[in-house]
């Protein structure tokens, strides 16, 4: 698939990771629509961004957990462009808690927006790419699928279960459909990071490096340029998942 001109539907990209894949997407030439959660996160500023680079956007508030919003993202970008080429399932949440403490709220809220979220996105976009006869879907997981996280039980249940979604749509939708997944080790550090923990993400790190939001942007390009490529999961972690 060419990005120029392509139409990309990015969850969760006001900020962090998916900001910086929709902004390296957009120098390319695709056209971006994205979602935000909450009204002060830097939406505005995420937008005005893109526009910068020359692309079209849209920026729209959505809960993806419910049916109706995730439909009406679809929708929203529809009107908007009048396709969907690429969904990128990029929202997510980290919880991290002793197992024995974990509320059942607490497991609702990570399955319902690192699992769910995704899939009810999939399930209402895939109509359309079905329909137009291509269309790619690619579900940002971690490395917490496949490695074992003593605090993390709610969470990598979660990305585990959007581990086995890809693969199971991948199948499903097969060929007009491609379906594929990212795990990123660390490529961003939280704000309020000690030198400990970064010393911590280097050492644990086969590269002996923290990697940057780009290497997953750059991992997207790939898995839309490359159409042989579904069912499938790039590691992007510098070898963490190794050590």
């Amino acid at each position: 698939m060419e990005i120029n001109n392509a139409v990309v539907l990015i969850t969760g990209a006001a900020q962090r990771v998916g900001r910086a894949v929709a902004l390296e997407l957009a120098r390319r030439g695709a056209r971006i629509a994205f979602s935000y959660y909450v009204e002060d996160e830097p939406w505005q500023d995420a937008l005005a961004e893109l526009e910068s680079l020359g692309a079209q956007a849209l920026a729209c508030r959505a809960d993806v957990t419910q049916p109706a919003e995730a439909r009406a993202l679809v929708e929203a970008a529809l009107r908007a462009f009048g396709r969907v080429d690429v969904l990128i399932n990029n929202a997510s949440i980290w919880l991290k808690k002793p197992a024995l403490e974990i509320s059942a709220d607490e497991w609702d809220a990570e399955m319902s927006v690192n699992a769910k979220g995704p899939f009810l996105m999939a399930q209402a976009v895939a109509p359309h790419m079905l329909a137009q006869g291509s269309g790619l879907i690619v579900n940002i997981t971690d490395l917490s699928a496949f490695q074992t996280w003593a605090g993390y039980a709610h969470h990598s249940a979660s990305k585990a279960a959007l581990v086995a979604l890809t693969k199971v749509l991948a199948l499903e939708w097969a060929p007009a459909v491609r379906v594929n997944a990212i795990a990123p080790g660390t490529v961003l550090l939280p704000d309020d990071a000690t030198e400990e923990k970064r010393r911590w993400a280097v050492e644990k790190s086969a590269l002996k490096r923290i990697g940057d939001p780009r290497d997953v942007a750059r991992t997207v390009i790939y898995l839309i340029e490359e159409d042989f490529a579904t069912g499938s999961v790039c590691f992007v972690d510098g070898g963490r998942s190794l050590v």
